[in-house]
């Protein structure tokens, strides 16, 4: 797995902190009146079928190949200090193996040591949040380190909302600072430098609906390629915007509670995406909750992706030798379907979860038209357990 693709929390601190995950009643803006500690572990597993047939490559057999494979524990503490301050941490472990392929989907060019590629990724963020009356200020730094990766980031944030506490407004900024390396070349040293901001609006609309919409913004300069990747050459540039609209709407006479978000990516590599998701919680019997999730996924590819040849003079290189190209399936064009259920017990100050995602990405589930060919679909399980406890 490539060292600046591997899923962090550096980078997205801003849109989480913005996030709207529950319909929440209006009230005064003040520090939680009790802390929390939660532990929680994910098991994340991805594979795929070898049904492409590459240049040099013996003919697939429709086995499944795996990839990837992410135990990740976690903690995370919440702590109320007196009525106008709060404090949140958490930490993580990621122990990561497996192999991803060099070049799009293909067997023998995965990055794979003998046993299988190995690393360990540690993990801690920080916030600290001033309440006041209507409103709210937030600092937190987040850091990362692994073998081949090092990042820091830090944190701005407000929230106001208006007297009659129907209407929130929300800015953020977020600063972060990459460091990249390669085991497969110990020379490699590079650096990348992101800066983004975040501004949205969360809108009470009455006593079941509530509205979110964000205008997200964020400018990189640095090392974007891929140091695993054959002949990966990316720009040293790349400027992301995105839309989010969330909408939750509460079901009276079932208790339930609809969750949808509606998500446009688009930058300056090319890609433009679309989102659409969609979770209903469902309370049953006393104490527990079943959630049911479908997220669809839609993107384009990059400007500088090539497909792959089946010339074996090419592959796996881009024709022609532009200054810009890559072959990574993350920059293909394609859709993606992820299932989800989860199950939620609340018992006092007690709440257990666990919650499984299956998520299948196929080059013919793009919007609007077939996607990047040559490319084998992938497929991955999440499983997620928490336990928490308010103190």
């Amino acid at each position: 797995m490539a060292a600046t693709d591997r899923p962090r929390r550096i980078g997205s601190i801003v849109a989480a902190a913005l996030s709207v995950t529950a319909l929440p009643a209006a009230h005064a803006e003040s520090a939680p009146e009790k802390g929390s500690i939660a532990l929680k572990y994910l098991y994340y597993r991805d594979f795929q079928k070898n049904e492409t047939q590459y240049p040099g490559e013996p003919r697939p057999d429709g086995a499944k190949f795996d990839r990837i494979t992410v135990k990740a524990p976690s903690v995370l503490l919440a702590v109320p200090i007196g009525s106008d301050w709060s404090v949140e941490a958490g930490a993580t472990v990621d122990d990561v193996s497996g192999a991803t392929p060099r070049y799009y989907s293909s067997v023998s060019g995965a990055t794979k040591a003998p046993g299988g590629m190995s690393d360990k990724r540690n993990a801690g963020d920080v916030k600290v949040t001033r309440h006041f009356s209507r409103g709210a200020v937030a600092v937190g730094m987040v850091t990362s380190s692994e073998n081949d990766y090092d990042s820091n980031a830090v944190s701005l944030e407000g929230r106001y909302a208006t007297e009659d506490n129907n209407t929130t407004f929300h800015l953020g900024v977020a600063a972060t600072r990459d460091k990249i390396g390669s085991t497969d070349d110990p020379a490699l040293d590079e650096r990348r430098r992101t800066n983004e901001v975040m501004a949205g609006v969360t809108q009470v609309l009455g006593a079941n609906d509530i509205v979110q919409v964000n205008l997200g913004y964020r400018h990189g300069a640095g090392y974007f390629s891929d140091p695993y990747k054959s002949a990966d050459r990316r720009p040293d540039e790349r400027n992301q915007g995105t839309l989010l609209a969330r909408w939750n709407h509460h079901v009276v006479p079932l208790g339930s509670t609809l969750r949808s978000s509606y998500r446009f990516y688009k930058d300056s590599f090319g890609i433009a995406a679309h989102t659409v998701e969609a979770a209903w919680v469902q309370p049953f019997a006393e104490w527990w909750s079943v959630t049911p999730s479908l997220r669809y996924h839609s993107q384009g590819a990059a400007k500088f992706y090539c497909d792959p040849s089946s010339d074996p003079a090419v592959f796996p290189f881009c024709p022609g030798s532009p200054t810009f190209a890559t072959t990574d399936q993350r920059m293909s064009a394609f859709g993606a379907v992820t299932l989800g259920i989860k199950l939620q017990l609340r018992w006092e100050d007690w709440t257990g979860d666990v919650k499984y995602e299956r998520y299948t990405q196929k080059s013919d589930w793009k919007l609007g038209g077939s996607g990047s060919p040559g490319i084998d679909p992938l497929y991955a399980d999440m499983v997620q357990v928490g336990v928490s406890k308010a103190f």
